[in-house]
């Protein structure tokens, strides 16, 4: 496969996820700020904001702040995605294109300033259903070779490193206390972390409704059937990159099968014990190791130099 045809169909699917995510997060938290009696606090949007990945410094107006960047973030990261599948749109099939192409401009019309301040619902209930069907189709459609392969990489790849992000970016405001009984706030609080990752009826399946930070962070860390876990991405995410590069040789593939390796490690063998003694520390060593299998997939499969395509 043509590096630009792979980098087309990562970058189509990062974006995609990214604005799903996006979309979720921010759907469940505006959900909350109608359910709770009192007003919403500048504390939860700020949160919210570091969780979507916004570096920009606190300001006086952090629900404004989350409304313009989040707005932003859905509708640029899916310009985004239909841009890469513009230039590959003999790969990814007519109905595939057909879909991201409808779901572009209903974010336009629906994204427009005014338009998200009066139906912000009507935008996130959109990218939701647009990215579930994207991905239906893709998965109906198109062969599951080396192209689909480097969508789900791309897929898995941004759904871990955002559901890490977002764990450590609660668990840093809502640290566990044992010693004291939740109160209703905090127990509804913990439950929207469940549903930002779509969780909250698989949790209860396992679980039961005994919401719990320990077990929230078990479920959401270390559940291999869980399609939002992040072990379960990480798995995925190694087959993609070991079907891809299965027939590929050199130190690059060797090097980008061990960080894979690494990564799923961590997840299946780390207690969560050990993993909640330093929370923080281990989500900033999961966001590493994706940042180097990202670097990885481009110098194996991407940008690698012109000899090393000439001599293979």
């Amino acid at each position: 496969m043509l590096s630009r045809v792979a980098d087309n169909l990562y970058w189509m699917s990062r974006y995609l996820e990214r604005a799903e995510y996006t979309a979720r997060a921010v759907g469940v938290h505006f959900s909350l700020m109608l359910e709770r009696e009192e007003g919403p606090e500048a504390g939860r949007w700020t949160r919210l904001l570091t969780a979507l990945g916004s570096k920009e410094p606190p300001t006086d107006d952090p629900f404004g702040a989350l409304e313009a960047f989040a707005l932003t973030q859905m509708v640029d990261s899916i310009d985004g995605a239909r841009e890469n599948a513009r230039q590959v749109r003999e790969q990814i099939g007519s109905e595939v294109w057909e879909e991201l192409n409808r779901l572009f401009h209903e974010s336009k019309r629906l994204g427009a300033p005014a338009a998200f301040r009066a139906q912000p619902f009507d935008l996130i209930s959109a990218v939701n259903t647009g990215a579930h069907l994207f991905h239906g189709i893709i998965d109906s459609t198109m062969l599951h070779g080396e192209g689909w392969q480097f969508i789900q990489a791309g897929r898995f790849i941004e759904r871990v490193q955002h559901t890490v992000r977002l764990l450590d970016r609660h668990f840093s405001d809502f640290p566990p206390d044992t010693s004291e009984a939740m109160n209703a706030s905090e127990h509804m609080e913990w439950v929207g972390l469940l549903r930002s990752c779509t969780a909250f009826e698989a949790y209860c399946k396992v679980y039961t409704a005994d919401v719990s930070p320990g077990r929230i962070a078990e479920f959401l860390l270390l559940n291999a059937e869980f399609p939002h876990a992040v072990r379960f991405g990480a798995d995925s995410l190694a087959r993609s990159l070991e079907a891809v590069h299965q027939v590929a040789a050199g130190r690059k593939a060797d090097r980008l099968g061990k960080l894979a390796g690494r990564l799923t490690a961590a997840l299946s063998f780390t207690p969560i014990e050990e993993i909640m003694g330093n929370l923080h520390e281990f989500t900033v060593t999961i966001r590493r190791l994706c940042g180097q299998i990202h670097d990885g997939i481009y110098q194996a499969s991407i940008a690698y130099p012109i000899d090393t395509a000439l001599g293979s």
